[in-house]
């Protein structure tokens, strides 16, 4: 039980991470918005908005990156690995993690951690112009993502071990998922009638279920 608490607390922060990086999404469309409408309706274009974006856009990929971690959400190749048993996908993924996940995170957090205090020293600016948006606060965020990124990766092998040993994966904390989407939608639908959506319930379950026990939903019992 401490133990499924720390994972869970571990997947509480990256969560929580992900899902407050989730809101730059609404200043990055409202940049362009703005950007679109000065561009083509003003014809006074902004220098910078194009490196201002990208910045927006890196700090939320990279943010959200524990997130999927957490969610179990990272693409993999399910073709093979779907069909494995538990300790078996468990094995396979604690192999990756110390070979090439670890490995790769140090390095983004000692090359991150430099690039930003250099970056922060010689209060670094855009070069498109005189007066461009300040590139110290985004390179900061890479050394903060991948602490973020890493932690989740400690409790990811931590599952891996407590799968090999019991044989079963270590529950995930839950988050909103398609499944709840399509219940809601189903629940308020006029146009459905209580045993149409009771049996697209069941069968999205079963649907859902199945992906899980093939590795795909991270939230594997069995």
């Amino acid at each position: 039980m401490n133990s499924q608490r720390v994972l869970h607390t571990i997947d509480a922060i990256s969560t929580w991470a992900g899902k407050a990086a989730a809101w730059l999404v609404l200043l990055l469309a409202g940049t362009v918005c703005v950007e679109v409408f000065k561009r083509y309706v003003l014809n006074a274009p902004t220098a910078w908005i194009f490196d201002f974006n990208n910045m927006l856009y890196g700090t939320l990929f990279m943010l959200a990156g524990a997130y999927g971690l957490a969610q179990n959400a990272h693409v993999r190749g399910d073709f093979l690995y779907g069909s494995f048993k538990p300790r078996t996908q468990a094995a396979l993924d604690l192999v990756l993690y110390i070979v090439f996940f670890l490995p790769g995170i140090a390095a983004l957090l000692y090359a991150g951690y430099r690039f930003a205090a250099l970056s922060w020293r010689i209060g670094e600016h855009s070069s498109v112009m005189a007066e461009g948006p300040p590139i110290y606060p985004f390179k900061t965020i890479i050394p903060i993502a991948g602490a973020l990124i890493i932690t989740q990766g400690f409790a990811e092998i931590a599952r891996c071990v407590i799968c090999l040993r019991t044989g079963a994966w270590p529950s995930r904390l839950k988050d909103v998922a398609e499944m709840d989407v399509l219940e809601e939608q189903l629940a308020n639908s006029e146009y459905v009638d209580d045993e149409t959506r009771k049996r697209a319930i069941e069968g999205a379950q079963k649907i859902d279920e199945t992906a899980r026990q093939r590795g795909m939903g991270g939230d594997l019992q069995t």
